[in-house]
């Protein structure tokens, strides 16, 4: 039997029809008989990772445009082969042009819902994002950079869900360090230093009211004291060395400072605290994790 040869060859002036677009097949809207594996529900579905610049909401009111790594997810009911991944970029792009914060996310979300029929939809925007910081007492400025993600939640049922994650970067000074130390000082009239590290506090809170990257970084900022700096004189340098002497902290006086400082506020709802301090003394990380400790809360 003698069949036909496919051509190799792509034709720029092809113009799809109508008809022809019908035509087109699609297996990710075919019946639930295509479905391989378990006929379940799947609780999120869709694309990770993709970039855009996006106005971002500051606290003064004016927008920062930065760019943005985005993940958009729908859930999908059993009986439904797959989504239209494509449909969750194209949704999104609608709102390229809007100034986002974390209550805009609630539209996009419910956009999402309904563009692709799902019962559930998530969405999640990740940045680094630029605040102007002092130097202690040179009075220098630079720009630090923080590590943030705004993410909403919409449920079955219509309920908004809003958080705000933040990697916030201090030191910390061992006390017990400190005390071994100045015991070699005295008592043998030895120099010795503390050792003290760079640390990092992951953050997420659940919120109820507006709040911005700019509140969440102050909290950090209150609770810690010793966030890392940007521009550094001798005698920034010096300074930084005091505040690391009077806020000495464990892992732990970490953690709870920070749970002290985000229970106070009402704007936040929930939160969870993961605080790590890198080591200079050990091979290994120290760790502390807590949370506001709500039912059915974060964890």
């Amino acid at each position: 039997m003698i069949t036909s040869q496919v051509r190799r060859f792509y034709d720029p002036t092809f113009t799809v029809s109508p008809e022809y677009k019908e035509s087109l097949p699609d297996l990710q809207n075919g019946p639930a008989s295509l479905i391989e594996g378990a006929n379940v529900p799947i609780q999120q579905v869709g694309i990770s990772n993709f970039k855009l610049p996006l106005k971002i909401k500051k606290r003064d009111g004016e927008p920062v445009t930065l760019e943005v790594s985005v993940d958009g997810y729908v859930s999908l009911d059993a009986g439904k082969k797959g989504i239209n991944m494509s449909r969750i970029m194209r949704t999104f792009y609608k709102f390229k042009d809007e100034v986002f914060s974390l209550d805009m996310l609630e539209e996009v979300l419910k956009a999402y819902k309904e563009d692709l029929d799902s019962q559930e939809s998530f969405l999640r925007l990740s940045f680094s994002y630029p605040m102007i910081l002092k130097s202690l007492r040179s009075e220098m400025e630079g720009y630090q950079y923080y590590e943030v993600a705004l993410e909403g939640r919409l449920d079955n049922y219509g309920k908004f869900q809003k958080f705000m994650h933040l990697n916030f970067v201090y030191s910390s000074a061992c006390p017990c360090s400190y005390e071994l130390a100045e015991h070699a000082r005295e008592s043998r009239n030895v120099a010795a230093i503390p050792h003290s590290q760079r640390s990092v506090a992951d953050v997420t809170v659940a919120l109820k009211d507006e709040f911005f990257v700019e509140d969440l970084v102050e909290v950090c900022r209150h609770a810690l004291k010793t966030e890392t700096q940007v521009m550094v004189k001798r005698e920034d340098e010096q300074a930084f060395a005091e505040l690391n002497g009077v806020y000495q902290k464990f892992v732990e006086d970490a953690a709870r400072l920070l749970y002290k400082e985000l229970d106070s506020y009402n704007s936040i709802h929930d939160f969870v605290v993961r605080c790590a301090h890198l080591e200079s003394l050990h091979s290994h990380d120290a760790v502390s994790r807590i949370c506001k400790g709500l039912p059915s809360g974060l964890r």
